[in-house]
């Protein structure tokens, strides 16, 4: 329903069209059903998604469009069926809403992956026929599946990052066993994504190196994030230092760049991942068939991997860095995003300034 029905419910921030602009937008959400929570939204993540879909990048944007797939905050209301959630719980959102439940994928818990195709949190159809609206808004309503647990003692707005860009790198992670003790990870890219590869990296025991097209990452890679060893992926003489030295590569960047001169850093039999989005992918044959090497892609993960996640964080304090923005900022703050221009995530402050 838009503002034009009268009985709004819940105020947003909205695109009207291609150009992304975000101005305040009043909606009606779906009345809560027996197998659903309502949580009142604190925090929101900024994510490369909500550029690419309030400015039609994919030519599918239904507007007015509320983006925002990074949601965390308390929960206010729960259906009758509903069991592991309680008014006052800390919870979050994530990518999707809803998805068949009964494809092979949603039966192992890869909902992400459903046959039928997995309802996106925002600029998808709802189980009532609406259009889904994201994060950037007031309260939100979730069927009980789709909702997580956030462990009562990490913090809410550092929680909302890893609803996306921390279940992104850690879902090929686990599925790779990139969590042996002593082994080595490469991760390509060092923003959202890139910075969090390299803390659960850490956690799980890896020897990390990022790689990385400018220096000025270098002080904050080793002694912020905690990595092992940075190398300005220009430089051929480091490049070749590197060679078949490393079991994994996890690649978060998102422009167009060269594969071929990381294919060749992984040893033996070892494994590239590829979680961003160039417009194209081209290396040597050779580079994976010589080696025994392969070459992976991923997207974001299934509900049991995202609260195993979301505990794992928390029991090693594994907190994502943010710049807490307030919703009137969120114009500038896609823009920035945008020129690659944030350490490392925004992350909306709902709460206290969506009025």
């Amino acid at each position: 329903m838009s503002s034009e029905s009268g009985n709004e419910n819940c105020l947003g921030w909205a695109a009207r069209d291609a150009s992304g602009f975000l101005s305040p937008y009043k909606f009606t959400r779906r009345v809560v059903g027996n197998d659903d929570v309502s949580l009142k939204i604190t925090h929101c993540g900024v994510c490369f998604a909500d550029v690419a879909w309030t400015r039609n990048k994919l030519g599918d944007s239904k507007y007015p469009l509320v983006p925002g797939h990074e949601i965390v905050g308390i929960v206010t209301e729960v259906g009758r069926n509903v069991e592991g959630f309680k008014v006052g719980d800390h919870v979050g959102v994530g990518t999707y809403v809803n998805s068949c439940r009964e494809c092979e994928y949603c039966k192992d818990w890869m909902e992400v992956q459903c046959e039928k195709g997995s309802t996106f949190t925002f600029n998808g159809v709802d189980v009532d026929g609406t259009i889904t609206k994201g994060g950037y808004s007031s309260f939100i309503v979730v069927h009980q599946r789709y909702c997580f647990r956030i462990p009562d003692l990490y913090p809410l707005a550092k929680a909302a990052p890893l609803l996306c860009a921390g279940i992104t790198v850690y879902t090929p992670m686990k599925r790779h066993k990139m969590n042996q003790p002593g082994k080595s990870l490469g991760v390509i890219g060092l923003g959202g994504l890139g910075h969090l590869a390299v803390k659960l990296g850490k956690a799980f025991g890896l020897k990390v190196t990022v790689f990385s097209t400018s220096m000025s990452k270098k002080e904050e890679a080793l002694n912020l994030l905690g990595a092992d060893n940075f190398v300005v992926s220009s430089d051929e003489e480091q490049m070749k230092e590197l060679q078949n030295s490393l079991h994994f590569i996890i690649d978060t960047a998102a422009g167009d760049h060269p594969f071929d001169p990381y294919m060749a850093l992984l040893k033996k039999a070892g494994v590239f991942v590829l979680v961003g989005f160039p417009h194209e992918v081209k290396f040597s044959p050779a580079n994976l068939n010589r080696d025994m090497r392969t070459i992976s892609g991923s997207i974001t993960g299934g509900t049991k991997d995202t609260q195993e996640l979301l505990d794992f964080c928390a029991a090693n304090k594994i907190y994502p860095e943010i710049d807490v923005i307030p919703i009137q900022y969120a114009n500038e703050a896609l823009e920035r995003l945008i020129k690659r221009d944030v350490r490392y995530r925004f992350v909306i402050d709902i709460e206290n300034s969506l009025k």
